[in-house]
C-alpha cells in the first residue's frame, strides 16, 4: 500500500518518538536524551538513545538508529505500510481506503471470511478441551508438563470423539457449508455428510506473524493413524511459507531464531523462557521458510532430534539456511531426542549450555561426514579427506574458504599444506573453486577508494546537521549532486532544501525510504562519529579537509562518467573550479 509523502509526515509527527518507545522500553532521561538498555543486541549499560528534538533514536553500541517508523519496523517485525497503519491508528489518523477492483475484493472478502471461521474453531476447540468432554485432551497435556498459561498462549484445545459437533457448531455461526469445506475444516461423506477430520485429538491452532489462525494441527488420542494431523492448504493456510511459533518468536529478541521439528518441542522450548522457537508445519523445512526467518534474525540454531532422521534433516536445513544466507548452528539434544525430553529431564540452565556450545554446522557436517568412514583404514581416511576439500570448494569466498581450511586442517590434524593440495587440485578439476593465493604479507588491505569517499560524506551530513549554521559556509562548494550515493544524494538533496527554508527534519527524511535497510541506512548519516578534536584550528582543518574529499570525489566521479552522462560535464567544469578556490579557502566554524 502507498502511501502520500505528506500522509507519512502528519503520522510520524503525531506519533512523538519518546512517548511511543516508552511504550516498549524503559526510559530513563539524562541531559538532553532519553535512554534505555538497547532492545536490539544484549548490554547491561544503557547506550540506547532516544533524542525528542530529533525525533529519532540511535544505539552507540549497536549502531541501531532511525525514527518512530525504523523502530516499529524493527522491534515489531513489520513492513512500511504496517508501521504506518499502526501509528495511525495510534494517532487517530484517517488512512485511505485501498482501492480494489472487483475480483480482488471478492477474494480479500473470502481470505476474511476464511480466517474468520478459522478463528471460530479455535474457539470451539479451546472450550472443548477445557469441558468434561475434553479431559482426556487436558489429561494428555499435564502429564506432557504443560502449564495452564502455556495451554493458553498457544490457544490449545481438543476435537471430540464426533467429527459433526464442529460443523454443527460452525453452521449455528452462520458459516456456510462450501466456506467450512474451503478452509480445509470438514469434508463430505457419503453416510454422514459433512463432518471434520478433527476428531479426538488435541488440537494446536497455527498462526500466521500476525496471530490470526490459519490451520491447525491435531495429535490423535490413543493408538490412531496418523498420529499428527495438519489441515491441508488453503487461500490462507501455505505450509511453505509458515511457521509454527513464529507469532511469539519474532519479538524474542534473542539474537537468534531456534528451529525445531514437532510443536510440542516449540512449546516446551517456550514454556522453559526460550520464546524464540519455532517449527515447520507437517513437512520438510522449506527454502520459503528459511527466507521467513531472514526477516527476524541472521543466526538459526537447529534442535532437530537426535536421531537418524533428525540428523538427515538437519543435514537439509544446514543446506537450506546457507543458500538464504543465514548462519546455522547445530544443538547436541543427546541423550535425549528431542527439546521436549531434554527441557523435561534437564532443565533452562541445560539447554542455555547447550545453545552456549551449539556446532558450528560446517564441521556438524563434517563430523556427520566422518562417521561414514573406517578411520582405521588409511584408504578410507583419505577419501574421508578428500570429501573434505571437496566441501571446501562449496565456499565461493576465498578468505571464509581459506578460514575452514585452517580450521578443519588443525582439528583433524590434517597438514595444511596437503590439505590445501586437494583443495587446489579439487577446485582445478571441476571448476568449482578458484586456487587459494596465501596473503604475501600479514598487512590489511587499506580501505577502499570508495568507502573512503562514502566516509567523508557520510561526516559531511552528519556536522551539517549538528551545525546547520555550516550549510551556508559550504552550500557554494557542496551540492547534493556531490554525493555520488544514491541514498545519500537523496537525503542530501533533502536536507539541503530544508535547511534552505530554514528548518530541517532529520526523522521526517528517513521517512521517504519505506525499506528498513534503507531507513537504517538513512539514519546512520545522522550519527557518523566525528573525529574528536580539542582546538577549534584543528576542527576546522578537519572540516575543511572533509568538504575537499567531498567535492574531489565528485569531480573524480564526474569526470569518470564523460562522454556517456550529458550532465557530467557541467559537474566537471563546476567541480574544478570549486575546488581550486576551496584549496584557498578557510571555512571558520564560528
Amino acid at each position: 500500500m502507498y502511501y502520500p509523502e505528506e500522509l507519512v509526515e502528519e503520522v510520524r509527527a503525531k506519533n512523538d518518538i519518546v512517548e511511543v518507545i516508552s511504550g516498549y522500553l524503559k526510559l530513563q532521561k539524562k541531559g538532553g536524551n532519553h535512554w534505555a538498555c538497547c532492545p536490539f543486541h544484549n548490554e547491561k549499560t544503557p547506550s540506547f538513545s532516544v533524542s525528542g528534538s530529533r525525533q529519532m533514536f540511535h544505539c552507540f553500541g549497536c549502531g541501531v538508529s532511525g525514527n518512530v517508523y525504523t523502530f516499529i519496523m524493527k522491534y515489531e517485525n513489520y513492513s512500511f505500510p504496517e508501521a504506518v497503519k499502526v501509528l495511525a491508528d495510534r494517532a487517530g489518523v484517517q488512512l485511505p481506503e485501498t482501492e480494489y477492483n472487483e475480483e480482488t475484493r471478492r477474494r480479500e472478502n473470502r481470505r476474511a471470511r476464511l480466517l474468520e471461521v478459522n478463528k471460530e474453531a479455535a474457539k470451539f476447540f479451546y472450550y472443548q478441551l477445557r469441558s468434561p468432554r475434553g479431559r482426556i485432551g487436558y489429561e494428555y497435556l499435564g502429564k506432557r508438563q504443560l502449564s495452564d498459561e502455556t495451554m493458553h498462549k498457544f490457544g490449545l484445545g481438543y476435537a471430540g470423539k464426533n467429527g459433526a459437533e464442529l460443523v454443527q457448531y460452525l453452521r449455528s455461526k452462520g458459516f456456510e457449508d462450501e466456506l467450512i469445506k474451503e478452509a480445509g475444516l470438514a469434508s463430505y461423506s457419503e453416510k454422514r455428510g459433512l463432518v471434520s477430520q478433527f476428531w479426538n485429538r488435541v488440537m494446536f491452532p497455527i498462526q500466521d506473524s500476525n496471530h490470526r489462525v490459519i490451520g491447525f494441527g491435531g495429535r490423535v488420542m490413543g493408538e490412531g493413524e496418523p498420529k499428527y494431523l495438519n489441515s491441508p492448504e488453503t487461500p490462507v493456510f501455505d505450509k511453505r511459507r509458515n511457521l509454527y511459533g513464529l507469532n511469539f518468536a519474532r519479538t524474542a529478541r534473542s539474537g537468534n531464531i531456534i528451529l525445531c521439528e514437532g510443536y510440542m518441542d516449540v512449546i516446551a522450548m517456550h514454556q522453559a523462557g526460550f520464546t524464540q522457537a519455532v517449527a515447520s508445519l507437517g513437512t520438510a523445512f522449506t527454502p520459503e521458510q528459511a527466507n521467513l526467518l531472514r526477516r527476524y534474525t541472521d543466526n538459526v540454531l537447529l534442535a532437530y532430534d537426535s536421531d537418524g532422521a533428525g540428523v538427515k534433516a538437519a543435514l537439509r536445513g544446514i543446506g537450506i539456511l546457507r543458500e538464504a544466507g543465514l548462519t546455522g548452528k547445530v544443538i547436541n539434544m543427546r541423550p535425549y531426542k528431542d527439546p521436549d525430553e531434554f527441557m523435561k529431564a534437564l532443565g533452562k540452565e541445560a539447554f542455555e549450555e547447550r545453545i552456549a556450545q551449539a556446532e558450528n554446522s560446517f564441521f556438524f557436517e563434517v563430523r556427520v561426514l566422518e562417521s561414514q568412514f573406517d578411520m582405521n583404514d588409511p584408504e578410507a581416511k583419505t577419501r574421508f579427506h578428500r570429501e573434505i576439500a571437496r566441501k571446501l570448494c562449496e565456499f565461493t569466498e576465498d578468505v571464509e574458504r581459506d578460514n575452514y581450511l585452517q580450521a578443519v586442517a588443525d582439528k583433524y590434524l590434517i597438514g595444511i599444506g596437503n590439505l590445501r593440495k586437494l583443495v587446489v587440485s579439487y577446485a582445478s578439476q571441476t571448476g568449482l573453486a578458484r586456487p587459494l593465493e596465501r596473503p604475501r604479507s600479514g598487512v590489511q588491505q587499506r580501505n577502499k577508494p570508495e568507502e573512503n569517499a562514502r566516509k567523508s560524506q557520510r561526516l559531511l551530513i552528519t556536522w551539517v546537521t549538528d551545525e546547520p549554521s555550516l550549510y551556508e559556509k559550504i552550500k557554494k562548494y557542496i551540492s547534493a549532486e556531490d554525493f555520488t550515493e544514491e541514498l545519500y544524494r537523496k537525503v542530501a538533496k533533502r536536507l539541503f532544501q530544508e535547511l534552505e527554508q530554514g528548518d530541517y527534519n532529520p526523522a521526517g527524511i528517513i521517512s521517504m525510504f519505506e525499506d528498513e535497510e534503507e531507513q537504517r541506512e538513512a539514519a546512520a548519516l545522522f550519527h557518523t562519529s566525528l573525529p574528536e578534536l580539542t582546538t577549534g584550528q584543528e576542527r576546522e582543518k578537519a572540516f575543511h579537509d572533509i568538504v575537499l574529499a567531498v567535492k574531489k570525489n565528485s569531480y573524480e566521479y564526474y569526470t569518470a562518467k564523460l562522454g556517456t552522462d550529458v550532465n557530467a560535464l557541467n559537474q566537471v567544469i563546476e567541480g574544478k573550479k570549486a575546488l581550486e578556490e576551496l584549496a584557498r579557502t578557510h571555512i571558520s566554524l564560528d
